[in-house]
């Protein structure tokens, strides 16, 4: 697992720089909630994620009552603001895989935020879900207890593919879940999707575009394979046991993926993400916008008004930290002007709706003349937006504008 930046020590009591406190409510404000656990762990995941093995002997991290450790956490962060803020527009519980907590205490959780922050009327409260982890009576649970939308986990419709990734699940069911979701009452469902993986043939790939479009979700996620220092699976490639797929390949799968899901009617809003108006993960452009978010959970990120912290990473110091009263913030940065600069020409260049040129520096305006030159970019109306061949060279393109 990627190690968490150095920073500074924050207080015990969470206590934020007064300039954050004063930013609060001035962005839309989210919450993100991390569930560490895993049934088993996928060879090419490097997440703070869990299984009970490994956990087997700490303290204070045990499923049963992890729920009450994440709303505790939630009023410690309410009492640091101590007075009514901007309502909670957006939720996500991500992990890890928190459906494997039942759903009454992700209900426990969903309901301390309301008390303590308050819903907004419309807000979009999302949960993950591995698409073997949820049954048709917890997914009713789950939609009765608040939550709007769920994310699948499907990665792939190809048996081997799943094999090589340690999915646990087979193929079919993630386009169970689907259906399921929908009978309980769910309106917005994602599927997630994984293209790269070792062995994959741009048949297999083929095949899980069209199961996903198949299932009739508004939106779709599909990520390139990154072979993570430290996981199983980049530890067999450089044992020379599995050959990575070379990325004149990947290339060839984004692409298809993207022709696919824009003729299904699901355009890009990101690199990585397609959907049909309306069905948009807000949560998510909320952290490419730069707007606030408080994070629960083990190893949880948060920001406030340019103040970046994050909590202790293993659950067991988690634990301790909020038994004791104590904020689980371990670290902490203030970001300076031209670093939140940096870092929202490298999040906004992302989303399909580009970036304001004016915004960027006289450098970084030549380079976007040029990107756009090469075919990299469109300049219409003094919005730079990447093209196809941009979005896959969409990390040498953010470093021409930010060098």
């Amino acid at each position: 697992m990627p190690a968490q930046p150095e920073g500074e020590r924050p207080p015990d009591d969470g206590a934020l720089p007064d300039a954050a406190r004063q930013a609060w409510g001035v962005r839309p404000f989210g919450v993100y909630v991390h569930v560490p656990f895993c049934s088993t762990r996928c060879g090419y995941c490097d997440f703070n994620t869990y299984t009970a093995t490994e956990l087997v002997g700490t303290t204070g991290a045990d499923r049963p009552g992890f729920a009450d450790l994440l709303t505790t956490e939630v009023g410690l962060a309410a009492g640091v603001f101590g007075a009514p803020g901007p309502p909670v527009a957006t939720v996500f519980v991500g992990g890890g895989t928190p459906t494997l907590l039942p759903p009454e205490a992700l209900a426990d959780v969903l309901r301390a935020i309301d008390e303590h922050f308050g819903l907004a009327a419309d807000a979009e409260v999302t949960v993950e879900s591995n698409p073997d982890s949820v049954d048709e009576r917890s997914l009713t649970e789950l939609r009765e207890a608040g939550f709007t939308r769920i994310s699948f986990g499907m990665q792939s419709a190809s048996e081997h593919v799943l094999a090589v990734l340690d999915r646990t699940h087979r193929p079919g069911r993630a386009a169970w879940a689907v259906d399921a979701a929908r009978a309980a009452g769910f309106e917005q469902i994602s599927v997630d999707l994984i293209y790269g993986t070792p062995g994959e043939t741009v048949g297999d790939w083929n095949r899980s575009v069209q199961e996903a479009l198949a299932t009739g979700v508004g939106h779709v996620s599909a990520y390139a394979l990154i072979l993570e220092r430290g996981t199983r699976l980049a530890a067999a490639v450089r044992a020379g046991r599995v050959s990575p797929t070379d990325d004149d390949l990947m290339a060839d799968m984004y692409d298809l993926a993207d022709e696919a899901f824009t003729a299904a009617g699901l355009p890009w809003y990101e690199i990585s993400n397609w959907a049909q108006p309306g069905a948009r993960c807000r949560h998510n452009i909320a952290y490419w916008h730069g707007d606030d978010w408080w994070g629960i959970g083990p190893g949880a990120h948060s920001h406030i008004g340019g103040t970046r912290w994050w909590n202790a990473k293993h659950p067991s110091a988690y634990a301790g930290r909020v038994s004791a009263g104590l904020s689980p913030a371990v670290g902490r940065e203030v970001l300076d002007a031209p670093t939140r600069q940096l870092e929202d020409v490298m999040l906004r260049v992302r989303l399909a709706e580009g970036i304001d040129v004016s915004d960027l520096g006289a450098h970084a305006r030549r380079e976007a003349a040029d990107l756009a030159d090469a075919g990299l970019a469109t300049l219409s109306e003094d919005r730079l937006v990447l093209t196809r061949a941009g979005r896959l060279l969409a990390d040498a393109v953010v470093r021409r504008l930010t060098q």
